[in-house]
């Protein structure tokens, strides 16, 4: 059997850009190669860029498996204000002075947040709530008790401190289910003064690296040949995790 007429086999790695989704990445892919057996493991906010993870074929089995792997960031913070959305995205619900904050306050806010801790998830989030997904229920005006997740910050590093500007930039390797945007919201909280997530980007997840990954311009003129010799085959997809 020809390479053309197998049915594709792997994982392909996309580097999402802002307003580009998850939705769009699988419909490209199912146009691309001609077959409905596509998915995603995990989505990442609008204003996010970076690692969108696109499996194909038989690879949709590991999808489960890929989602649970530990996931690499980079974010910038904005101190003083914070949104409904806990991001760049949201309409400001309340402003804090954050000027009296010196550079030691905010490295122990984010000391204060290191190992294993009770996480809960934002409205603006895909999490149910009977079935429902929150964001739904927050574009009605409706705030639901969600129940916390135990996360864990594996180790970070703050790369940027701009006093002047309430500006943090800052690279987090963090567990799976874990919301960079409640993490800067929460340091917001424990620095007294809110804060909110301006940027953010998936550099890695699990064996996955940002360097592997096909951007969205090359994605979107792909032929089928060209996105076949994209994918990472399957065999080493599970080699990689010793499965």
């Amino acid at each position: 059997m020809s390479q053309t007429t197998e049915q594709p086999c792997g994982v392909l790695l996309v580097d999402k850009d802002p307003g580009f989704t998850s939705h769009n990445a699988v419909a490209l892919c199912r146009r691309i190669l001609n077959t409905k057996k596509v998915g995603h493991c995990g989505t990442l906010d609008p204003m996010a860029t970076g690692m969108l993870i696109v499996v194909i074929g038989k690879a949709t089995k590991v999808q489960d498996l890929l989602m649970c792997e530990d996931k690499v960031y980079t974010a910038t913070l904005k101190l003083g204000i914070e949104t409904n959305s806990q991001d760049a995205d949201g309409e400001v619900v309340a402003e804090k002075p954050f000027e009296h904050l010196t550079e030691d306050d905010i490295r122990a806010a984010f000391r204060h947040f290191e190992g294993e801790f009770d996480q809960v998830p934002p409205m603006y989030s895909a999490v149910k709530i009977n079935g429902v997904p929150c964001y739904k229920l927050a574009r009605k005006g409706q705030e639901v008790e969600r129940k916390a997740r135990h996360v864990k910050v594996l180790s970070y590093d703050i790369t940027r401190i701009d006093l002047a500007a309430g500006e943090v930039d800052f690279t987090v390797h963090c567990s799976k289910g874990f919301y960079v945007r409640t993490y800067a919201h929460d340091i917001g909280q424990h620095l007294g003064c809110g804060a909110h997530l301006t940027a953010l980007r998936r550099i890695r997840s699990g064996h996955f690296d940002i360097s592997e990954a096909v951007d969205v311009p090359t994605l979107k003129s792909a032929g089928r040949d060209e996105l076949l010799a994209r994918l990472l085959p399957l065999e080493k997809v599970l080699a990689d995790r010793n499965i």
